[in-house]
């Protein structure tokens, strides 16, 4: 079945910088676009970032360009976010599912929590 594995949140402060990594299997990651998703309290989950299977085509929130960079390694089936000056407001839960304009699968990994907060 479908999974996905989300590591590499934490507490940083503003300004920071973390790499988020997230390990897909039950599809072939090779080509599929992958999308980075983060749910706040209270808040509807968003798409941040997505690119598609090929690299080639990547798509951010207004909140993020310029400061979050998605990438993949189609060889280890992992899809990265590398998230730079972060922000209070970038503090969320943050997932990773397939798609890219939305989430292609209904299934979610446990998600890895970053807190920006000094």
């Amino acid at each position: 079945q479908v999974q996905f594995v989300e590591s590499g949140g934490g507490l940083v402060q503003p300004g920071g910088s973390l790499r988020l990594s997230c390990a897909a299997s039950g599809f072939t990651f090779s080509v599929t676009a992958m999308s980075w998703y983060r749910q706040a309290p209270g808040k509807e989950r968003e798409l941040v970032a997505a690119m598609a299977y090929f690299g080639g085509c990547t798509r951010y929130a207004d909140s993020v360009k310029g400061r979050f960079t998605i990438s993949r390694d189609n060889t280890e089936n992992t899809v990265y976010l590398q998230m730079n000056s972060l922000k209070p407001e970038d503090t969320a839960a943050y997932y990773c599912n397939a798609g890219l304009f939305g989430p292609k699968y209904d299934s979610w990994g446990q998600g890895t929590q970053v807190t920006v907060s000094s």
